[in-house]
This record gives structure tokens, sequence and C-alpha cells, in this order.
């Protein structure tokens, strides 16, 4: 058995291959790329939890991946799915190191998750499983340790029952230990909507290198979570015309445009946006429609070699982690389809999260349009420097981003050398 069996998984394998293309491109150091393929740290944690009917105690499996602790503490969301896997974290945790590096934060990637289906749970289930899985993390997780925040299947709730069990083991109140918490314990106002707006701020930044503009595009927007529903939000306040958008209970289009605003106060009421009257169902597949821009911001592999040569899209933001496959990506790229990879279209998160967690560790508060400001400015400046490498080197956005990101994990390891 080789040292990375352990974390087999198809979005390893994907994210591993397309390291081993950089670091070759890159010329890395032998050593050096052995070690950024594995973690420094990965906990696998079982424990007990039991169902609002008590008839029986089920086990669940959860786990925490820090993959480099050169950088800082390390930095990554927690997600609750029935398919979670320590290869599929792991993968994630990796992506984390190269996304904090990309726009110059001082993280390690890190990531978590819970092999539970969240959907069918009560609010007290969620809660018994989270202040569990909590416990079991309290020897690695810490406010100079690692801190985690949301992700698939967890929200800013989740984030409050996590600090809160923390803050009970150490005896006092650690608004740091999680971000993207609720603003009544510190949580940034921006949060919320970073990861969306930062995803369109950077592609109104390409669609201009490309002398076009945002403003009257089409948009398709592919899960409508918080980062597609801000991403449709941002885009509709830009002039842009959102035309279809879907979640797990539909889709819906409109060609000349859906009305964003409205759409948000029906989705307040609805559990779907499957039935909003100012627009059509959809039957199509939302990822082979016409249209300038697609946004897949819901789960990773939704992009195949089986369907990207139907993608009509021109440019294509990752608003999640990896929903584009290599193969894939191969395939749009002769296409001439852009790509704004998921390192960087989504960054915006975790740059929100550093924000709030400067806040909480200096007990200093930051207006909303200071911190929007330097979200944007964070996040253009990074593209600015990717667009660089991408014409210096004649390489795809993809390739740029990782080149800067694993250049910088690299020298942080190799600079801080090797202990004993």
């Amino acid at each position: 058995m080789t040292n990375t069996d352990l974390f087999v998984s198809n979005m390893y394998k994907e994210v591993i291959k397309q390291y081993d293309e950089v670091s070759e491109f890159i010329n890395l150091d032998s050593n050096i790329r052995e070690r950024l393929k594995l973690p420094q740290r990965a906990l696998t944690v079982t424990f007990p939890f039991r169902r609002d009917e008590y008839d029986e105690v089920e086990t669940v499996v959860g786990f925490r991946v820090q993959h480099v602790l050169s950088m800082g503490p390390t930095k990554g969301g927690i997600r609750y799915d029935a398919d979670v896997n320590l290869g599929e974290v792991t993968a994630l945790a990796i992506l984390m190191s190269w996304k904090s590096a990309i726009v110059g934060l001082p993280y390690g990637g890190a990531k978590g998750g819970v092999a539970i289906d969240p959907n069918p749970l009560s609010r007290t289930e969620k809660q018994r499983v989270t202040r569990r899985y909590t416990a079991e993390l309290l020897p690695v997780i810490g406010v100079d340790k690692d801190i985690p925040g949301p992700d698939l299947g967890t929200d800013e709730q989740t984030m409050a029952w996590i600090m809160d069990t923390y803050s009970n083991f150490v005896g006092s109140p650690q608004p740091g230990i999680v971000t993207g918490k609720p603003a009544s314990l510190g949580g940034s106002i921006t949060r919320r909507e970073a990861t969306g707006r930062g995803a369109v701020a950077i592609a109104n930044a390409a669609l201009e290198k490309e002398g076009k503009e945002y403003k009257n595009s089409s948009i398709v927007i592919q899960g409508f979570g918080n980062v597609g529903r801000y991403a449709a939000l941002d885009s509709f306040e830009r002039g842009a015309k959102v035309i279809a958008v879907n979640d797990l209970g539909g889709a819906i289009y409109n060609r000349d445009g859906i009305n964003i605003p409205e759409l948000f106060k029906y989705i307040a009421k609805n559990k779907s946006v499957g039935g909003f009257e100012g627009a059509d169902k959809l039957d199509d597949d939302i990822l082979e429609l016409d249209c300038d821009i697609l946004i897949p911001a819901a789960v990773g592999g939704v992009i195949t070699s089986n369907n990207a040569e139907n993608i009509k899209a021109k440019v294509i933001v990752e608003g999640a982690n990896s929903p584009t496959t290599l193969s894939a990506d191969k395939i749009l790229k002769e296409n001439n389809v852009m790509i704004i990879p998921d390192i960087l279209a989504n960054a915006g998160g975790v740059t929100a999260s550093y924000f709030e967690w400067v806040q909480n560790t200096q007990n200093y508060l930051w207006k909303e349009k200071e911190l929007h400001e330097r979200l944007i400015d964070v996040l253009t400046s990074a593209f600015e420097e990717i667009w660089i490498i991408s014409e210096k080197n004649q390489v795809d956005l993809r390739t740029a981003a990782l080149i800067k990101g694993i250049k910088k994990v690299a020298a942080a390891k190799l600079t801080r050398g090797l202990f004993p």
C-alpha cells in the first residue's frame, strides 16, 4: 500500500493529478512535492448519536484534516453529507491550502466532515451531532490552531453550536474558534454573501480583460445556496440577466431575466425556487443552456467528459469546489471556454472568514462597507497576479492559480526547514 492509498477518492485523485501536472511544470523540489500530497494531520472519529425517538443509538463517523501547519493556523469548513469520506475531506483541505496562499492569507488548509445526511435531521438531532463532533475535535482545533467554518450541510447555527460547545469546555467565550457564525456572536455581516459576490467580482474583472462587459450578460446558476443566491443577486444588481437557477427542489428559466429580489422573497416562504411565478419550469439540463456565463455553485464533479461538449457557456465561474473534472477541463479549454477556477473564484468565503477571525481575536469591529471594500480589493488583486502569471507562462487561469498557490506553500515549507 502506498502512502496515498489511505486517502483514495475520486476528488483526491483529481486534486493530486492536477497538483502533479503543475509541480512538473514549475519543476518543484521532489521532496516537497511528495510531502504536499499528504496531510500533516488527519483525524478520524466515531461517536454515538441518538435520534429524537431514541429507539437505538447509531455510530457516526467524522473527520478533520489539516494539510499544512507551516503557514499559521489551519482554516476550512465542516460539511455534513452522507458521502463524506477521508479522501474527499483531504482533497478539500489541500485545495484550501492553495486557495489561502493565492489570496495571501496566513492559513494552512483544513477541512472537516461528518458522514450523515443533514436533511432529515431535526434541529435537536443536528445539534446533538454537532456538539458531540465538536467534543471529539477538541484536541486539534483552537483559535490559534485550526478554525472551522460552514460548508455543505452546515450553516451559521451549526457554527454557533460549535462555538458554544468549545467555549464551555475551555471555560470562557471563544468567538474566534469558528467563522461564519451569527452576527450576534461576533460573526461578520459580509461572510454569508462573500463567496457569491466575490465570484462575480472576479468574473467581472476577467471579462474586462477580454474587452467585454458583465452588464447585460446572460447568467445561469446551478445551485441556489448561499453562493448561488448572492452570485445571482450581485449579477442582477450589476445589470446582468440571470436566466436560469435551480436547487434540489426544481429549476426555473426566464430568457428575459429572473427578478432576483422577488425570488429572494419567494424562497423566504418556500423551500425551493420551483414554482416561482416569475419564470417557467425548466426541464432541460441547466448546465447545457445557452448563456454567456455559467456558475456551478452546488457540488463537485458536475461537469464531466460526458457533458463538457454540450456546455455552451463562454465563461465558467466555479462557485462550488471542484465542479469540473480534469477530463472535462481539457475539453472545455479546447473549446475556448474560459474557466475561472474554484481556488480563485470561491476564495471570497475564506477571505471574509479571515476578516471575521481577525476581528474576533482583536475585539475590533469593522464597518460593513469597509469589509466589502477590503474583500473585493484582496480578490481582484489576486486575480491580477494570476492573470499576469497566465499571460507570462501561456497557461490557463487554473494552472496559473495553482502555480501561485503551490509555490507559496512550498516556499513556506522549505524556509522553515526540517525538524528534527
